[in-house]
């Protein structure tokens, strides 16, 4: 009897381990396979296209990632990454000066435009006590809407011949001087230890998982927490913005649809910025949730998306396996919290 309580109370700590660090133990797993399975994975092009086309989830997933731990939702992202993107190829040719000057007043512009549909989301929040779900719902749907009157449903080209278009394309598919990493990358690395420290060290980041957690507790303490919903959801649509534009230099066009009979640009990515945070660790309803485990969400969604495009796996089969893993990563965190 005594023999079998110790092997028991060895099992618990690797239970327990397992359950925390299940994204990260995903992620390897999911590293390996994909290492056996296609000799192509290990390439240096095929790890830094990886990385460079999963730049712009990683900034949706931050943004989320924030929204989800005061408690809410943010269904609008993809709509206004489109938005942002958009709007970047149609300013550059119209900046009244060009080069760098005229490439950074457009980009300006374009985060403000993306700041502006997420603070409509958290006034609407936070000022008339809405559901996010349905606000960012709604919100998705206008600003979808904005985008195709702003275009009238046209794809927008980067003009080759201006210096600012010059500049922009060079990032997205551009890389770093004798460290070919690509720019996309260096950015997201930037803006995620940003969020790091923003979310482990400073005064909003522990009220932001504060509010999430006890809403109540926070508001008797005489903090006022419909400041820190704002804040997120401004953050958020900002974020968005910048994913699309970064989706805009690596593409060069920046457009509503992303041609005939393709999927329209930021659809469905809403559901993989939640679907990386929930295979973080994070609880959608609020108070859990790191930027270092939403990374490796990240990660995991683009092996798993990689993976199959080199093994040539048709797009409907990896919507199905995406689709088990979320559920697998949810039913984790259910045992772990009993």
């Amino acid at each position: 009897m005594e023999g079998i309580m110790q092997t028991r109370r060895a099992e618990v700590p690797l239970l327990r381990g397992l359950v925390r660090y299940n994204a990260l133990i995903m992620l390897v797993v999911l590293f390996v396979v994909s290492s056996i399975m296609s000799p192509a994975f290990l390439s240096q092009e095929n790890l830094y296209n990886l990385l460079r086309q999963m730049t712009p989830l990683l900034f949706v997933s931050l943004g989320m990632l924030l929204v989800i731990n005061t408690g809410g939702i943010d269904l609008s992202v993809g709509s206004i990454a489109a938005a942002g993107g958009l709007l970047v190829a149609m300013l550059v040719p119209v900046m009244p000066f060009g080069g760098a000057p005229g490439l950074l007043l457009a980009v300006v512009l374009a985060v403000l435009l993306g700041a502006i549909f997420g603070a409509l989301n958290g006034a609407l929040v936070t000022a008339f006590g809405l559901a996010p779900f349905i606000v960012t719902l709604a919100m998705m749907t206008i600003a979808r809407g904005v985008t195709y009157m702003m275009s009238n449903g046209q794809p927008t080209m980067l003009p080759l011949d201006l210096p600012a278009a010059d500049l922009l394309n060079e990032f997205g598919s551009g890389t770093v001087p004798f460290l070919g990493v690509p720019w996309p990358v260096v950015l997201g690395v930037v803006v995620a230890l940003l969020f790091y420290f923003l979310m482990n060290y400073t005064t909003f980041g522990r009220m932001v998982i504060a509010t999430g957690s006890n809403e109540t507790a926070v508001r008797l303490a005489g903090i006022s927490e419909r400041g820190y919903k704002f804040c997120v959801y401004v953050i958020s649509g900002a974020l968005s913005a910048v994913a699309g534009i970064v989706f805009t230099a690596r593409t060069g066009v920046g457009t509503p649809i992303t041609g005939v009979g393709t999927p329209i640009t930021g659809v469905g990515l809403e559901l993989d910025g939640i679907a990386t945070c929930v295979i973080g660790g994070a609880l959608l309803s609020g108070g859990k949730g790191s930027v270092a485990n939403t990374v490796i969400g990240v990660l995991v969604l683009g092996l798993i998306g990689n993976v199959m495009n080199l093994l040539s796996v048709p797009v409907y089969p990896q919507q199905i396996i995406k689709g088990v893993i979320i559920v697998l990563a949810v039913l984790v965190q259910r045992v772990g919290q009993r």
